[in-house]
């Protein structure tokens, strides 16, 4: 039988599995009888045996794009797979990360020792050499005197609450692309992980010099950690989702590589969706308390407002540290592996 043959005699039963998904997908698959359903199982699995045929003799590309849909839509139908419940995700946020950040807590202090280097190497970099200000410090900053900032900040009129939203919005988003990218620089054997933890610690460094040899450490400080601690605590976690990528490469524990990768690239992609909550934090505080300067909030409620915040933070994460210590070994990561 020839190709035109073969898709003559077989066109009757692609059509009525057409028709059975088109109804199936616009109404429901309880809206189908029982001897529909069967149907539809029948020629499911009838039609796959056809699109194997039509690959095999190289058929006409557009009946194959034809039955691959038919094939994808069938098979969404028959396993759509199980869904993740909300009562999933909040376990997994409740317990199951902190629990998975605890068995992954020695890359997220590389990423932290990683930040604090770059953070040391740029203020140590401005206090010998100032004039390296246009190698690490961000561009905006240099376009006005931390002096003449603080000033304008304090006799300015502050953000509206529209202006408020908007910029969280935006803090939110950036972040994400920041945590996104540490994450996918994994695959750099984290060697891209590596300097991006490095260089945002450089540019932390640099600017926080700038404002203390202003003798604005204490506005600088004011202005950056009530936001910085989660944001800051995010970035790492996203830095430790990408040496994670990294060591199912660099050490696949005697397994194939890519099954090693496959593999922390489940841990991996948890320890990045369990980041978006305090990226949510930081995005709010960032777009409102942060951006309320002295006089109106004094520098030391915002100091004692971000290490509230950072006691709250870190009083989350390391909650699993905790029940190990008093002995309750429940394996919340086990039961709370992550959504889905």
């Amino acid at each position: 039988m020839d190709v035109a043959e073969f898709i003559e005699a077989r066109r009757p039963r692609w059509e009525k599995l057409e028709s059975l998904l088109d109804k199936a997908e616009n109404r429901g698959l309880r809206e189908l009888s029982l001897e529909e359903a069967r149907s539809l199982g029948k020629l499911y699995r009838a039609v796959s045996s056809d699109l194997l045929w039509v690959r095999a003799r190289s058929g006409s590309a557009e009946v194959n794009a034809y039955l691959n849909d038919l094939v994808g839509r069938a098979y969404a139908l028959t396993y759509p797979g199980k869904r993740p419940r909300l009562a999933d995700v909040w376990a997994f946020v409740s317990r199951g990360f902190p629990a998975l950040l605890r068995r992954e807590w020695r890359m997220y202090l590389a990423s932290v020792l990683l930040l604090m280097a770059g953070a040391g190497f740029g203020y140590l970099g401005m206090v010998m050499d100032p004039d390296a200000a246009h190698y690490l410090v961000p561009e905006d900053h240099l376009k006005i005197d931390p002096s003449e900032r603080a000033a304008q900040e304090a006799n300015g009129p502050g953000m509206s609450v529209e202006d408020q939203a908007t910029f969280s919005s935006f803090l939110f988003t950036h972040n994400i692309q920041v945590a996104f990218l540490a994450f996918a620089l994994g695959v750099t054997v984290g060697i891209g992980t590596a300097l991006m933890l490095f260089v945002n610690g450089l540019l932390l460094g640099a600017l926080a010099q700038v404002y203390a040899a202003k003798g604005l450490a204490g506005w600088f400080w004011a202005w950056i950690l009530p936001h910085g601690i989660p944001e800051l605590t995010a970035i790492c976690i996203a830095g430790a989702a990408g040496l994670v990528i990294a060591r199912g490469m660099a050490a696949p524990k005697g397994l194939p590589r890519g099954v090693a990768l496959r593999q922390e690239a489940v841990t991996a992609v948890k320890l990045l969706f369990g980041t978006l909550v305090l990226f949510v934090l930081a995005g709010f505080i960032e777009g409102t308390v942060s951006q309320i300067h002295p006089p109106r909030l004094s520098v030391a409620f915002k100091i004692s407002f971000a290490l509230a915040v950072g006691a709250g933070v870190y009083a989350y994460l390391c909650s699993d540290f905790l029940r190990a210590w008093r002995g309750d070994e429940a394996p919340a990561l086990r039961r709370s592996a992550g959504p889905g």
